[in-house]
């Protein structure tokens, strides 16, 4: 028997004020699965996962959690069944340190053995290692964006969901944030990954689906789906 989907969105609509931002979107990540979130800026990405955390409530749908109804539930709730978000904008804690960042994430999974132990962690990320004194702060954006990603893993999560993960920082954080999340996908954990570096988004999940004002208008294997060029450029401008 296949296992549902870690999280699901059926049909979800959303607003902001009178703005009807989702328009009957549906989405489902699986067990072990990447997915990537494309869409030109101001599409509903963000507000997808918004609503999918319960950050953002649901007008309409339903978001479903192993299959059970999870909509209205609170983020806290959503977080403790075992799913992680790295915002854009990273949402560190600026005046706690690295090592107080960390410890408030730290949780094991229920009834197992954690995966991710703060010394795999700052093996991902040894800069992080030479900054457990600083507070947020003191951090540059590449190493906030390495504490978010972190304090994430530490939570022990089956599905990772990262907004922007890489944007704005310099090429070699980049590149080592595509390595951690490479590495993320091999210990077996689902991504949901929003991200303007289509090549590097190709290389890394199994599905893609392309949100245009709010709706899903695209949605198939990532490799069918990034060698279609004349979509690509319709849809993304690449």
């Amino acid at each position: 028997m296949t296992a549902p989907p870690i999280l699901e969105g059926r049909d979800l609509h959303a607003y902001y004020g009178q703005s009807h931002i989702l328009r009957g979107v549906s989405i489902a990540i699986a067990p072990g699965e990447a997915v990537g979130l494309m869409g030109r800026n101001g599409m509903g990405k963000t507000t997808l996962i918004r609503t999918l955390m319960g950050l953002v409530p649901a007008a309409r749908g339903e978001v479903r959690i192993d299959g059970a109804v999870a909509t209205g539930r609170p983020t806290f709730a959503i977080a403790r069944s075992g799913i992680a978000y790295v915002p854009e904008g990273r949402g560190i804690f600026a005046s706690l340190s690295v090592e107080e960042n960390l410890a408030i994430a730290e949780r094991a999974p229920d009834g197992a053995m954690p995966v991710w132990t703060r010394e795999r962690v700052l093996g991902l990320f040894p800069r992080l290692s030479e900054r457990l004194t600083n507070r947020g702060d003191q951090l540059s954006g590449g190493e906030q964006q390495m504490l978010a990603i972190a304090r994430a893993l530490l939570g022990n999560p089956r599905l990772v969901i990262f907004d922007e993960a890489t944007e704005g920082l310099a090429p070699l954080v980049r590149d080592e944030i595509w390595r951690t999340i490479r590495s993320i996908r091999a210990a077996g954990v689902a991504t949901l990954i929003v991200d303007k570096t289509v090549a590097e988004v190709a290389a890394v999940v199994d599905r893609v689906m392309i949100l245009v004002k709010g709706q899903a208008v695209v949605e198939g294997p990532a490799r069918d789906i990034l060698s279609d060029t004349a979509l690509m450029h319709r849809h993304l401008g690449v």
